[in-house]
């Protein structure tokens, strides 16, 4: 665990408790004590004294023992921290062994029931689907920092990406991050519109979510008047499938229009809008979304990132990756997070089955 995810797991354990992330001074500060650096060291590079870092250094400890519930000073700021990143991990990979084996422990005997019992606790999951959990969630800060910003400034969003590259991690991570960092306070309504195959459904589920009658046309419009909504919509594309028409997205673009829209969209797809409605190519037309929607591209981990994520899950663990099988795995990956999660699963579990 680095400095860098370290941080990250701290702001994390703070947004969950409705708590302000650190600023950019006590980020600073974070990182420098993690690293071992003197408070000197750290003033050298910001514009404090010496002394006007140790007395933000004692809010910052008592933010941290908050979060935590256990003391945090300079001399053991790293052991709580890894304490509880290890317990959160660790509840995490306890859930998904319920998920990916059941035990019959009649049927082993002792040692290959414990060994049974660690193959289940493979750090690199989930293998399919979505991230929803803030500990395991990994990079993409910046995009996460460019989206709010552009949310902030009164636009709409849809991440662009392909299959696999984390948009729906990324999309329900954005969601989570809301409350803290919209300026104007957003209910959050999440859909996936895979789970949904036509209009109808679209506009019921919508209802559903913002705790509203259903409704749709003019009276969805009346009964939205009081409502700010920042409404999140996973797999944009199937609004090109049988059973969804334009007029869904015109209606969507109306009510998301102007800074104090009812709607503000946070949309993820596969290739850009105006690519992916060809109704609107063939009119001569942009399409409605792409009209109000800022892309933001989603691009594959770089080298640095995919080895800061292995040594990252294999923190805890006794069991390590040779440098010949990390090339490999960079190489085989692409830089795709979901691929690189499946190979490491992969490559974790030949480990474990050679020490049987």
């Amino acid at each position: 665990m680095d400095s860098q995810q370290a941080l990250a797991f701290i702001n994390g354990l703070l947004t969950e408790k409705r708590k302000q992330v650190l600023n950019e001074l006590e980020e600073k500060l974070f990182l420098g004590i993690w690293e071992n650096q003197t408070y000197s060291n750290i003033a050298a590079k910001t514009s404090h004294s010496d002394q006007y870092l140790r007395e933000a250094a004692i809010i910052l400890y008592a933010k941290i023992t908050e979060v935590l519930g256990i003391e945090v000073r300079k001399k053991n700021f790293q052991n709580p921290i890894k304490e509880r990143y290890r317990n959160q991990l660790e509840k995490a990979l306890s859930c998904q062994e319920q998920i990916v084996e059941p035990i019959n422990l009649a049927q082993e005997d002792e040692s290959q029931s414990d060994n049974l019992l660690q193959r289940n606790h493979n750090p690199f999951i989930p293998l399919n689907g979505r991230v929803e959990e803030k500990y395991l969630f990994f990079d993409r800060e910046g995009e996460i920092r460019r989206v709010f910003e552009v949310l902030n400034s009164g636009s709409s969003v849809v991440l662009i990406g392909e299959e696999g590259i984390g948009k729906s991690s990324l999309l329900w991570m954005i969601r989570q991050e809301a409350e803290t960092r919209l300026n104007v306070k957003r209910q959050t309504v999440f859909l996936d519109l895979n789970l949904l195959h036509n209009e109808s459904q679209f506009y019921s589920d919508l209802c559903y979510e913002i705790g509203i009658p259903e409704s749709k046309d003019y009276q969805l419009t009346r009964n939205l008047r009081s409502c700010k909504i920042l409404l999140a919509i996973d797999n944009v594309g199937k609004f090109t499938s049988e059973g969804f028409t334009r007029n869904i997205r015109d209606y969507l673009r109306g009510l998301a229009e102007g800074s104090n829209a009812p709607l503000k969209l946070i949309l993820a797809a596969t290739e850009p809008l105006n690519n992916l409605f060809k109704d609107s190519q063939e009119q001569g037309n942009t399409s409605p979304l792409a009209g109000i929607c800022q892309e933001e591209h989603i691009h594959p981990w770089d080298e640095a990132t995919m080895r800061a994520f292995i040594t990252n899950r294999l923190a805890i663990n006794s069991v390590s990756f040779t440098e010949e099988e990390i090339m490999q795995l960079i190489q085989e990956s692409g830089g795709h997070p979901r691929k690189l999660m499946q190979l490491c699963y992969r490559t974790y579990s030949r480990h474990i089955e050679s020490l049987q």
